[in-house]
């Protein structure tokens, strides 16, 4: 079987756009689809009651306890500029990490994992450019879903003013032993 030097680069061309290919987890906030990077995400769970964090910032609803770790949750909708909303039974946590920490994101759902090629993104600049939050869009099927970029959700200096919220109410929160209410696991 021999194989001709188009056959090798067709091949070759193949074996890139393999290596261009990505994995998102795509969630639902209202109507809009969204999508994180699937390298960022450590699991999906079942929203929780969460915990007020006195003086937070206002992006950050209040913490879960996940098994044993104090986790912020995110207010992903004001982030994005969506209506805010009470917690639903039926809601998620996206337990994702950024560069600093692990957060939880709430979400309305998660419709799954999908694998997207390099010709299906589209980077936010070349569309719609100031959106900081959102990384670019991808096309999926016939819709359209936009990709969150995780770690601008939380600047520089959000992220010290919830290192210094959780340092000071880490003793409050501290996990008890004997306590299981409300901890995601």
């Amino acid at each position: 079987l021999g194989v001709s030097a188009r056959g090798m680069m067709e091949i070759a061309m193949n074996d890139l756009r393999m290596l261009a290919s990505k994995h998102i987890l795509v969630f639902v906030l209202d109507e809009p689809r969204y999508a994180l990077d699937l390298s960022v995400v450590v699991r999906v769970v079942q929203a929780v009651e969460i915990t007020l964090l006195p003086k937070s910032p206002p992006f950050v609803m209040g913490v879960i306890n996940v098994q044993g770790q104090i986790v912020p949750v995110v207010d992903i909708r004001r982030r994005l500029y969506l209506p805010v909303r009470d917690l639903a039974l039926t809601d998620q946590f996206i337990l994702a990490r950024t560069a600093h920490r692990l957060v939880a994101l709430l979400v309305d759902g998660v419709e799954g994992v999908h694998e997207l090629t390099e010709s299906a993104l589209v980077t936010a600049e070349d569309f719609l450019p100031g959106t900081e939050y959102i990384h670019g869009l991808a096309k999926l099927n016939k819709d359209l879903i936009l990709i969150c970029d995780l770690d601008q959700f939380l600047s520089l200096d959000d992220e010290q003013a919830l290192a210094e919220i959780l340092a000071q109410g880490n003793a409050e929160f501290a996990p008890n032993a004997s306590q299981q209410n409300g901890e995601a696991v």
